[in-house]
């Protein structure tokens, strides 16, 4: 998990994608895989496939991230094949991962519409960019009429809560974290992995050209292997 959010950090998230299936007449949900790449103790994803319908699984290459990011190939590496891990484990559930490349703010309007989305799902962000982002998502979302539901499941604790505690400013040492947290509510015990009858409730349409459309890319793919080892993007046009 640390390795994972190693990667997702200094990678970074953004938003994308193009064409695909026609929406549904009742609509669907989106679940926004970021950091968390699991289907256990995930209760965002949990959160969009709890009341049926259609859930399409997303993860979200930013170019703009990935060209301005020192990220060393074996990294890069990594986070593909865990990418792959994961659209394995939701083939398991008849399901897929959707792979999208884009800017948030560009590309998830024209999700919501050709998809026909009625709830986007995602994992609580406390960085600043992260903050950021997702705000103009969230109101992105709304404008479209979309629901948004946000759960916090990177952390055990609410950090915006810890800092709240301290005066609005974070704890410098570890005994003054201790002593906040003993105020706190005890982290929540982890939430069940989706399972198969829940997707069976959720199923999405998965076209025949889903690898070329939407499937995890190789580094060749995503031009970054070079005689010289560096990682340099340069496939990431719409």
């Amino acid at each position: 998990v640390v390795m994972v959010v190693v990667v997702e950090e200094e990678l970074g998230r953004g938003g994308g994608g193009g064409g695909g299936s026609s929406s549904s007449s009742n609509g669907c949900s989106v679940h926004w895989f970021r950091r968390g790449l699991r289907l256990h103790d995930n209760p965002a994803l949990q959160a969009a496939v709890r009341e049926g319908g259609p859930v399409r699984c997303i993860y979200i290459l930013d170019p703009w991230f990935a060209a301005s990011s020192a990220v060393g190939i074996n990294r890069w590496r990594f986070l593909l094949q865990s990418l792959e891990d994961l659209d394995n484990s939701l083939r398991k559930l008849n399901s897929r991962l959707f792979v999208v490349r884009g800017q948030p703010t560009d590309v998830f309007p024209r999700l919501f519409k050709e998809w026909g989305v009625t709830r986007l799902t995602f994992e609580y962000d406390s960085e600043p960019f992260g903050k950021e982002r997702d705000a103009a998502i969230t109101k992105l979302a709304k404008e479209a009429g979309v629901e948004v539901m946000i759960e916090n499941s990177h952390t055990l604790y609410d950090l915006d809560r810890i800092i709240e505690l301290n005066g609005h400013k974070p704890p410098l040492t570890y005994k003054r974290f201790q002593a906040i947290i003993s105020r706190m509510e005890l982290p929540k015990k982890p939430v069940a992995a989706v399972t198969s009858g829940q997707m069976e409730k959720c199923k999405t349409e998965i076209q025949e050209n889903h690898d070329e459309t939407y499937g995890v890319p190789s580094l060749e793919e995503l031009g970054m292997l070079q005689s010289s080892g560096a990682v340099t993007p340069t496939c990431f046009d719409l």
